[in-house]
């Protein structure tokens, strides 16, 4: 117990808890930033909606028609219609009778599931050539949770939790240390530079279950999100995120040497993640120029790793290399960090 290692870890879990605004901020802050955009954003529609089209005789005719009014359209398999559908990838699939008009497969307490029936019903009318042929269409009301955008919000506000309390968990802390001439007096310690940020890291990733739990114990309860994926699976993706997160704050800590400066550092870095990783809307939204770069933040990487598990139910395989993607961030932000580490 008397490894150096050991020491410093549990100062700084002790340090943690008797700090009444860290554990507001780390505990108390996400749980009300979850409850007041989970109210606010419960009955809110995804953008942009997208339709599908049973495949069969017509689908291609209809699908023409939709995409002429500016719709998002792909024909599928009856399959896979309905698990798109279930996912949240579209709001509503089309099914095409011959000589018999069509039926609509749409959740009707879905705002954007509701809209894209009208706008659909709208463009198949002017195809049929009259309003009479609004006597053509059917449907089919299917309620299902997974596709309703509090489910699409709350994997992302999961996100930027995590990305918050590594960057400011670890790099305002350590930098505060250093104005505070911390880290100068337990230079004089027996302890290696790899000890005092691998205590770091361990803390954060210690404090970060309870963190987890609640959050998720909130969404599955709170609002009904689901969890159909494996929970040690999610868990992986949980810890592989705060690792990559705790190293760039590691990273930007290592020889930063004022908190303005380290605070001004940890928004530039966050807040193209904040903007651009599909935390409020989906990161497909942007043009397909700038989807490298956006595909390269680690936070879209957590985001889409943290809804394919919860809502799809994937796999670990599914996942795998996006938990790699993860875990390269932070190793080579660790391993950068050890090697440019400033105590004073």
């Amino acid at each position: 117990m008397n490894h150096p290692l050991v020491q410093l870890l549990l100062a700084r879990l002790r340090s943690f808890y008797r700090e009444p605004v860290a554990l507001f901020w780390v505990y108390g802050f996400p749980m009300i930033l979850a409850l007041g955009l989970g109210i606010a954003f419960s009955n809110r529609k995804p953008e942009p909606a997208r339709v599908d089209v049973r495949a069969g005789t017509g689908a291609e005719d209809v699908a023409k028609e939709l995409r002429r009014a500016e719709m998002s359209v792909e024909v599928c398999s009856e399959e896979d219609c309905r698990q798109r559908r279930r996912i949240g990838t579209t709001v509503l699939y089309v099914v095409v009778e011959p000589g018999a008009g069509w039926s609509y497969v749409y959740d009707e307490a879905d705002p954007e599931a509701v809209r894209a029936r009208y706008q659909v019903d709208a463009a198949l009318v002017r195809m049929a050539d009259g309003p009479s042929a609004k006597t053509m269409a059917r449907e089919e009301l299917i309620t299902e949770k997974g596709n309703r955008y509090i489910d699409f919000l709350m994997p992302g506000l999961i996100g930027l939790n995590l990305m918050g309390g590594g960057l400011w968990g670890i790099g305002f802390v350590i930098v505060d240390q250093r104005v505070r001439k911390l880290l100068k007096r337990l230079v004089a310690t027996p302890m290696r530079h790899a000890h005092f940020l691998l205590a770091m890291l361990l803390g954060r990733l210690i404090l970060l279950l309870p963190d987890m739990a609640v959050l998720l114990s909130f969404a599955c309860l709170g609002f009904g999100v689901p969890l159909r994926g494996n929970v040690l699976t999610l868990a992986l993706v949980i810890l592989s995120g705060a690792a990559a997160f705790s190293g760039i704050g590691l990273l930007i800590a290592c020889r930063t040497e004022k908190t303005e400066t380290v605070s001004g550092l940890m928004n530039l870095v966050m807040l193209p993640m904040w903007l651009l990783s599909g935390t409020f809307f989906s990161s497909k939204r942007f043009p397909a120029a700038t989807q490298p770069f956006v595909q390269a933040l680690p936070l879209t990487q957590l985001n889409d790793a943290l809804r394919e598990v919860m809502l799809e139910g994937a796999g670990l395989t599914t996942v795998a290399w996006r938990i790699g993607i993860l875990a390269a961030f932070a190793l080579v932000t660790f391993t950068l960090a050890l090697r440019w580490f400033r105590w004073q």
